[in-house]
This record gives C-alpha cells, structure tokens and sequence, in this order.
C-alpha cells in the first residue's frame, strides 16, 4: 500500500483531503474523499466496447450503518437491495455532473460505485462523492474531460457557509449542492426559504471558489498517479458514403423539415411528423442507392443517415430559435403555454387539482393523516420520521408509450424537487399537527412535468385547507447557444417554459420555484460550459417573471388563498398538552386506559414524552369526547367547584367519593347532611351517584368533600313560634356554613 494524498483548506479551516494508492487497487480507478470523520470511497470500473447510440453509465451511491457506529435496522442486518430514496438522490447528484465530461460518441459500460465509510455525525459526506467519484474516473485510463467536485453551501444569517454543519442547515435560509469544472458551474440543487435571486447567485459564486480550489488538487494527484495513456476513441470511418449521406440527407428533408418546423406544431404532431419524415427519408431512392436495400443494406449507413437526420432537426429548430426567437410551437422565448385548472376533481380526497401547461397535466391529490401515518426512515444520523412526503408518478401513458411499471430514479428525484419547493410554505407541525401526503399523477408530458407538480400540489393542498403561508408555482428555463459556449460568444436566446424537445435539444435545464416573494427551490443542469453569473442572473429573472404570471393564473383559475376550514373528509385533529406526571394516568397499566378511549371514541391518540398529545378522531364530537376524557384524567380537584361522583367506600367517619378519574374525596360524616348522622350508611351508599363541592385539598393531596354545602337553606320557623327579632341569630347561608366548616376541618 503506498497511498497519494492532496489536501484543500477551506475558508474556515477545515481540510478536504483526496488519497489513491492504498484501496481498492483492482479497480480501474479509486480515490478516497475525507474530510473530518467522512471517508467516502469511489471506484470506477468499464466493460467492452459496444455499438450503441447511448451512453450506459451507472452510478451507485451507498451509506453503510457502520460508518455511523450503527446496526443496520430491521430483520435483516445485512445492507443490500434497493437503495432508499436518500442513497438514490445522492446518487443523481453525483451522476448529473461527472456524466457529461465523458466524450459523446463514448458507448462502453461505465459503473461508478461510491460508498460512505465513515460519516462525520456534524456534516452530511454525500457532496464528497461528487469529487471522488471525479478523482476516481480521472485516475482510470477513461477519457474524462475535466475534473468536477460539488460542495454544500448554506446561507446562515446573510453569510454564505461552504460545507455547512447539521445544525447550520437547520437554521439556514437556504440550502444547496453546487458543482462544477475548473472554469465553470454545470449544476446546482437546493432549497430555500423564500430567498432572493441575488442571495441565489452570490451563493454559487462562494461555492465555485471553493471547487475550483477541489478541481486543481484532483487533477494534481490524475497528473502524479493517473493511468498512461488515456482511452482513445477512434472516428468512425464512414468514408465517401458519409460524405455522401450528408449532403443528400439534406437535399431530401431541407424543404419539408423547415416547413414542419415553422408549422407552429404541438408535441402529439411535431413528433409524428418528424417520425414519418425521417422514415420517407431512408426510403427515398437517392438515399437507398447510397445505404443499399434490403438484404445489402449496410445497417451502419441507415444508423448514419437516421443521425445525420437527427442533427438537422436540431439545427434548423435551434437556428429558428436564434434567428427569429420563434419556438417549435409558435410561441416567443418568454412565453407561457396555456394554462388550465380544475379543482376539487375527486370526490373522496381531502384535496385535488388537475393543473395543465401546454402538453403537461399534472393530476395532483393531497391526502391529510394522523401522527400515526408519519413516514419513520433510518439514516446515518439516525432514525426519524416524516410528516410531510410528496410523490411523484409518472406512468408510461403520460407519453404514450408501454412500459413496465416502477419507480425510477427520475421520478424520485422530481417528487424531491417537488417537495422541497412546497416544504418552505407548510405550517409548523405544532401548529397543525396532521400528516401531509402529495401525490403528482403525470397525465400528459411534453417537458416541465416536475413543475406542473410543484403547481397542481400547491392547489391541493389550498383546496384540502391546509393554511400554508403563500402559494407556490414553478417554471423550467432553457437556454439555446450559437456556439455552445458562452465564453466563446454567438447569439445566445433564454426560454422560459420549456417543452421536452426543448429540453432534449437545447444547453440547459433550469427549474425554480417559489412564492411571489422568493425562491423556495431550484435545480439547474447545463450542457455548456462558461455559463457566467450575469447570465444566471438574466435567467433568473425571467424565471421570476414566469413564475409571477403562473401564479396569477393560479389565483384567477384555482385558488388564490386556502379554503377556510380543513376538508369535512379529513380527520378532525386537536393538539393538547398534560403533565408530564398524568402521562402514566392517560396511558394506563399496559395501555388499557388508552385503548379504552381509543374504542370508545373511535379516535386515534398520540402522546409523547413532553406530554403533547394530538387526537385524530373520525368526526369533531367524537374529538370533544375524547378530548373531555383525558382533561377529566388528568385534571386536578378545584376547591369551590361542583362534581358529580360515585361513592366508591364507606366508612365510619364518611364516605369516600370519586370525582375524577381514579381520584377520590373524603365526605366527612358532618359533612353529609344539614342534621346530625349517626350512621354514614343513613345517607348514601357504595355505589350511589352524589353532587359533592370541593371544600380544599390538603398539602398531602387529599381533597375534602362536602354534600351538605350543596343542600338548600332551611325554611324559616312560623312567627308565633320564632324567637323574638332582637333575639333571634341569623342563619348563616350555606356557602358560610361550608367554609366554616372547611376552617374547622
């Protein structure tokens, strides 16, 4: 083992390290990223070359529970399987930047495998496994373009944290994952508290420091300890026959492709039309004399022509672009598809919407749960719980297509994005103490579908009432580039609202939401390179601007506030604090106290340490019931109140009365009538119900009844027999009596 280390300080102090040489040498590339406690280990491996037209690169991003000190939960102990949606996200995050610096015609089976180690229990080692899964490619004899790392920047108190702690994320306005090259950011992901485009920007700008500092060490060690030489992709030599191609492609589509792409078509026509285009294309005589037919038809020349086919499409939209700021659909660079709203569709759901944009519908359904329904999970940190989830679906009729069902790594990542944007806006669980449940069902899909859900799942949960703060809408920004880098200069056109050809063909995916005052999210990936921050900025803005018109749309064809009351449909939900000493008194030996009013009621009943308990109950007298049931456990007796108990014993000096539950009185003898008792049993009985007040309650807690206080004044004496007035005492009233009698006692 003879490891290579290199080392960055950060602004604050703090060390990231990068080591090779000493793990996992078999691979083709390994590297290690540390920093504090977090050891993240990355390998790269790659199959045999193969045709193909796609890149099958795969990368994989596991927590181990011991890198925590921790034993996995659950049955099993062993960790394998499908990874969580943590590990998945984590995983897109690495995956999203290093992707594109491997070469476009590259088509061999790449498999990036990045494993925590060892965490760091004040800071999350996920943004580590961008530069080391980086580090680990560019020490393979893989071609790699240039160096990428990522680092986490939070905004606390108006100042820009680069690798920001737990406890710093907890409390900061917004949260993100920057990454990107030597010269240039190529993405960033985050989440926000309504923060300002400026606070955004200035952000990205702190972290890019910091990973042009990462890219210089890793390209220093890929110099010392890198595998000579790199992987050399040879053209594909076509010859004559691709010059050829070439030049009658274009002859035979030039004229009708320019039509259909100045038709102003909408996805469900543009894409059938370019299908039966391309298709007349490989039978047109002139291109079969060149590609051959039938049994002597070279496959690589129809692979040829179909290309050179696609690369018209994507000029002649991109120059109409550029030249006329037309899109495919007829609309200008800034505008907004259509927009459509239905709201309350599903009879039974506690909210829902259809929100519609253009070709994207998102069918959106917000269901309102109990403590109960919480979404408990297990990380590195430990195990917690959700009380706010939002999912995202997107079934393979949304494009007309037959696929297998499942859950892809595309629709975690966009039901996360999603979520995050709503996340900033929710009430405090304290404040409405139900489990939140969104679900986005993609419909139809021409591009944006993620923020069709950020906008259909804002008015579900408006129309189930839930009070959030302010609502949320979302736009994706694309980007078109002349020479497809803005350093290098060419007209350059930002769009707003971008279909999925758009986003296929053009530089840049930028998606960001939030309220009318700020940001709340955002995610951007970009194609080229040299994006600068004025450009950001311009993009930024007119995200803004689209935002402001969806969510004016919203307000006139939705809702512009919650409804007043939460859905009939959903429980009723009531939050209430006891002693912490009456918690043994509601919950009972083994839970029967519980259980008992849970059956009775027909209420659900959560209580914690603190005392906070929260009732779900089916309708709101059954959580009044309830809700009267557990004041009367744990309530205390009140001197001078009224109670209606039962006499639970007797003895010779009184009878023992229960007020409360599991709370008894004592109703002293003198105290059970306005004559004089000889016998308790002349009165009242085991088990007879009795009206008693409460005279006081002793420093030992013993409380003091009294049934004679209750009783009414005795009926004045007939005249002839009265004693004379000046004579005669007052009778004293019955509240005098008692508490002269308590005085006594």
């Amino acid at each position: 083992m003879d490891p290579k280390e290199v080392s960055v300080t950060l602004p604050d102090g703090r060390v990231i390290s990068f080591e090779t040489g000493r793990i996992a040498k078999q691979a083709r590339g390994a590297a290690v990223a540390k920093m504090g406690d977090a050891f993240v280990l990355s390998t790269v491996c790659y199959g045999e070359e193969k045709e193909g037209d796609f890149f099958p690169l795969t990368v994989e991003y596991r927590e181990k529970a011991y890198a925590a000190g921790r034993l996995p939960g659950g049955y099993s102990k062993r960790e394998a399987g499908r990874p969580s949606d943590e590990e998945t996200l984590s995983a897109r995050i690495i995956d999203r930047p290093i992707r594109p610096m491997f070469p476009e015609n590259f088509t061999r089976e790449v498999q990036v495998i990045v494993q925590v180690m060892s965490a760091d229990k004040k800071f999350a080692p996920d943004v580590l496994g961008v530069s080391a899964a980086s580090l680990s490619i560019g020490l393979s004899d893989l071609p790699f373009e240039q160096q990428v790392a990522a680092v986490r920047v939070a905004v606390v108190d108006g100042q820009n944290v680069v690798m920001p702690t737990y406890d710093q994320i907890a409390c900061a306005d917004l949260d993100m994952v920057v990454a990107g090259t030597e010269d240039s950011v190529c993405m960033v992901e985050g989440g926000a508290y309504e923060v300002s485009e400026d606070t955004m920007i200035n952000a990205i700008l702190a972290g890019h420091e910091v990973i042009k500092q990462l890219c210089i060490a890793q390209q220093k060690l890929v110099d010392q300890c890198g595998k000579m030489p790199k992987m050399i992709l040879a053209p594909k030599d076509l010859g004559e026959a691709h010059e050829k191609l070439l030049t009658t492609v274009k002859e035979v589509v030039n004229d009708e492709l320019q039509k259909d792409v100045h038709s102003n078509m909408v996805k469900t026509d543009f894409y059938p039309a370019m299908a039966d285009l391309c298709k007349r294309m490989t039978e047109d005589p002139r291109i079969l004399a060149i590609i051959g037919e039938g049994d002597a038809q070279d496959a690589a020349l129809l692979a040829d022509a179909k290309a050179i086919f696609g690369d018209l499409e994507r000029t002649a939209m991109r120059e109409m672009i550029l030249n006329e700021h037309v899109r495919l659909d007829g609309r200008t660079t800034t505008e907004i598809r259509p927009i459509e709203i239905d709201m309350g569709v599903l009879p039974s759901a506690h909210g829902s919407a259809i929100f519609q944009r253009g070709e994207t519908q998102g069918f959106v359904v917000c269901t309102l749960g109990t403590k109960a329904d919480e979404q408990r999970y297990e990380s590195l940190q430990g195990e917690g719980a959700k009380s706010y989830m939002l999912h995202y679906n997107f079934p393979p009729y949304s494009v007309g297509e037959c696929k297998r069902l499942g859950t892809s790594r595309r629709e975690i990542g966009h039901g996360h994005l999603a979520e995050r944007s709503l996340a900033a806006v929710l009430p405090l669980p304290e404040d409405f103490p139900y489990t939140i449940r969104v679900v986005s069902e993609i419909q139809e899909s021409n591009g944006s579908s993620s923020m069709a859900s950020v906008c259909g799942g804002c008015l579900s949960l408006m129309d189930a009432g839930v009070p959030i703060k302010a609502p949320v809408a979302g736009i994706a920004m694309g980007l078109i580039s002349e020479k497809g880098s803005v350093k290098e200069g060419g007209k350059i056109e930002i769009l707003s609202d971008i279909t999925g050809t758009e986003d296929h063909l053009g530089d840049m995916d930028f998606k960001v939401t939030g309220t009318a005052e700020g940001i709340t999210a955002f995610q951007m990936d970009i194609k080229i390179r040299g994006i600068t921050p004025e450009l950001m900025r311009q993009a930024l803005e007119q995200a803004k601007q689209g935002r402001l018109h969806i969510l004016g749309r919203m307000a006139e064809l939705g809702l512009a506030a919650p409804r007043p009351k939460v859905s009939e449909k959903a429980p009723t939900m009531i939050k209430m604090k006891v002693p912490t000493n009456k918690i043994r008194d509601v919950i009972g030996s083994g839970g029967s106290v519980i259980k008992g009013m849970q059956a009775q009621t027909g209420c659900t009943i959560n209580i914690d340490d603190n005392g906070n308990v929260d009732i779900a109950a089916p309708t709101g007298k059954a959580a009044a019931v309830c809700r009267r049931m557990i004041e009367e456990l744990t309530a205390e007796p009140e001197p001078g109140r009224k109670y209606k108990g039962k006499v639970k014993t007797i003895q010779p000096f009184g009878a023992f009365v229960e007020i409360l539950p599991g709370r008894d009185g004592l109703v002293h003898i003198s105290e059970l009538a306005d004559h004089r008792v000889d016998k308790v049993e002349d009165v009242v009985h085991v088990g007879d119900e009795v009206e008693v007040l409460c005279l006081g309650v002793d420093p030992k807690g013993k409380v003091k009844l009294s049934m004679k206080a209750l009783l009414p004044p005795k009926a004045e004496a007939p005249a002839a027999e009265a004693a004379p007035a000046a004579e005669a005492a007052p009778e004293a009233p019955a509240s005098a009596a008692a508490e002269a009698t308590a005085t006594e006692a």
